[in-house]
């Protein structure tokens, strides 16, 4: 019994002492990458300055052509997510000021995911391989259930979210293989597909009364002197559920309602996405709105 107890307590060691090497291994690897996504360009770049940083999820990420600022003389990157929630929004905004950026102007796609305050999985999973090297990254994961196993517990991170953080991907950064998510200043160009889904219902959702991370945004803007535009991007006419978007503008009267200002089918990759054309005509408003281009 004492040299089988022995045997488990070697074989303990080893393990923890594997996931304590493959830990540190990974976290390495993932703090030396700086093309494969948004997340890492901004944990691994030096700090910047920036006239407009686009936040938000695919309605963001889709939508706003930071090309188009560019050519007016506006230094500008479209850091949306897509899949993301303002939960990753928010952290991304942390990141920049813990990484000393310096912003004039953040643009928020601040709509659909008002409803909600949860983590998108997907998206902020590829902020846990900084989770010991970056204060707002433990702090603003520090309320969820399982932070404490996020957090102590060696490669078990990196175990969870394979899928996203996991061997596939440290091998992509090893080989130095790009992604897409980089590319036209972070913005990602739609197409108008023929099978497009031009149908959409929300009149499920409702905002809350006091989004978290919502309300992180903007008072992190106001505490750095950052000019905090909130908008409500456009959805496709046959949208049921419409006055949701009232609904928003009741309860956050500063976030300025655009839904309607692309309607047609013609203009959108699917109902709630448009197309590249759509996103530069919706792009060419906002700029008129806000910064007289």
């Amino acid at each position: 019994m004492k040299k089988f107890l022995i045997y488990i307590a070697k074989i303990s060691v080893v393990t923890v002492l594997i996931a304590f090497l493959l830990d540190g291994l990974y976290t390495y690897i993932f703090r030396h990458s700086n093309n494969r996504g948004k997340i890492e360009k901004v944990f691994n770049s030096k700090a910047q300055k920036y006239d407009v940083v686009f936040l938000g999820s695919s309605r963001a990420n889709n939508h706003f052509v930071a090309q188009m600022f560019e050519d007016k003389g506006l230094k500008a990157f479209n850091y949306g997510m897509s899949g993301g929630h303002l939960f990753e929004a928010s952290l991304m905004l942390k990141l920049m000021i813990e990484r000393k950026y310096e912003i004039k102007n953040v643009i928020l796609e601040a709509d659909l995911n008002l409803s909600n305050e949860h983590q998108a999985e997907g998206i902020s999973a590829r902020f846990l391989p900084y989770i010991h090297n970056s204060e707002v990254i433990k702090d603003h994961f520090s309320n969820e259930a399982d932070f404490n196993e996020l957090y102590y517990i060696p490669f078990y991170r990196y175990i969870k979210y394979d899928g996203k953080i996991g061997f596939r991907e440290t091998f992509f950064i090893t080989i130095d293989k790009k992604t897409n998510a980089l590319d036209n200043l972070g913005y990602y160009p739609l197409v108008k597909h023929k099978n497009g889904n031009m149908k959409n219902n929300i009149v499920n959702l409702n905002p809350l009364k006091h989004n978290k991370y919502y309300e992180e945004i903007k008072n992190l803007c106001k505490t750095h002197n950052i000019n905090f535009i909130a908008v409500m991007t456009p959805i496709c006419e046959n949208t049921t559920g419409m006055n949701y978007f009232e609904k928003v503008k009741k309860v956050y009267p500063e976030i300025h309602n655009y839904e309607n200002v692309v309607i047609e089918d013609k203009y959108f990759s699917s109902c709630g996405h448009m197309n590249d054309t759509g996103a530069k005509i919706f792009t060419a408003r906002i700029l008129k709105d806000f910064f007289n281009k």
